[in-house]
């Protein structure tokens, strides 16, 4: 016994208390999908998986629902989330997205409205012209595809885009469903820029080639200083993040 009053439990030590609630331990055999209302649904021991809100984790397409079902399939003895990239988008689709299509959708068309490839480096000169080789034939396809002209300017002053342009882009981005919305706000928020997420959904840009574009001047600052460690790590979370999304999207249209 302790003598404070809370029987076999141990006191708390400041500074040492759980950071997190523990990984919840894996409850289930088999995983398998199965054909539901609205797509495929994942299983676990016959039981549909649910999201937090209670609703049935369904996805629109068998390979999106295999690639899912692996996720949970691979989980050892507790289920990490952070392993689980694309459950993590069908969910927040499910749950969030869904209800809110218009909201998410006008976060898309206002990053536009000061999309990264508008701003350009005053100086140096050699920044500014790996700048323009990049994101110049981008910005081609935008008004050559999406019908969208959009106006660049040097340092950070801010820069008005037109109304049309705006609209363009959300005429673009007007058929992406829950599910494709959620990637493609992924990918904008992730490279900063609504024209580089979806050239890349369009086929337009490789994965690679949409990421490498977005850090222009990052990897500009790299080669001139070396990597910080921080950074390359933070960098390297969000490039998983951004497959997942990109993974997510080609899954979606694999059906």
């Amino acid at each position: 016994m302790t003598g404070n009053g809370e029987g076999d439990k141990p006191a708390k030590v400041p500074g040492k208390e759980r950071l997190s609630a523990p990984l919840p331990k894996r409850f289930y055999t088999a995983v398998t999908v199965a054909p539901a209302a609205g797509g495929y649904a994942i299983l676990l021991d016959g039981k549909p998986v649910r999201t937090p809100r209670k609703l049935p984790l369904v996805v629109p397409t068998r390979p999106l629902a295999e690639a899912i079902a692996e996720e949970w399939a691979a989980q050892k003895e507790r289920i990490d989330p952070a392993s689980m990239p694309l459950s993590k988008l069908a969910i927040t689709a499910i749950d969030g997205v869904a209800a809110h299509m218009a909201d998410v959708a006008a976060d898309i068309v206002k990053f536009a409205g000061s999309d990264l490839l508008c701003y350009r480096a005053e100086e140096p000169e050699a920044l500014a012209v790996l700048q323009a080789a990049a994101w110049d034939p981008i910005l081609r396809w935008a008004e050559a595809e999406l019908g969208a002209h959009f106006t660049t300017a040097k340092g950070i002053m801010p820069v008005e885009q037109r109304p049309e342009a705006l609209d363009r882009v959300a005429a673009a981005v007007a058929p992406f469903g829950a599910m494709a919305l959620t990637a493609l706000h992924v990918m904008t928020t992730l490279t900063g820029s609504a024209i580089l997420a979806l050239a890349h959904a369009s086929g337009r840009l490789s994965l690679e080639e949409a990421w490498t574009a977005a850090h222009v001047d990052e990897d500009w600052q790299v080669s001139r200083w070396g990597i910080d460690v921080e950074a390359a790590a933070r960098r390297a979370r969000r490039w998983a993040e951004m497959q997942a999304a990109s993974r997510f999207l080609k899954l979606l249209r694999a059906g």
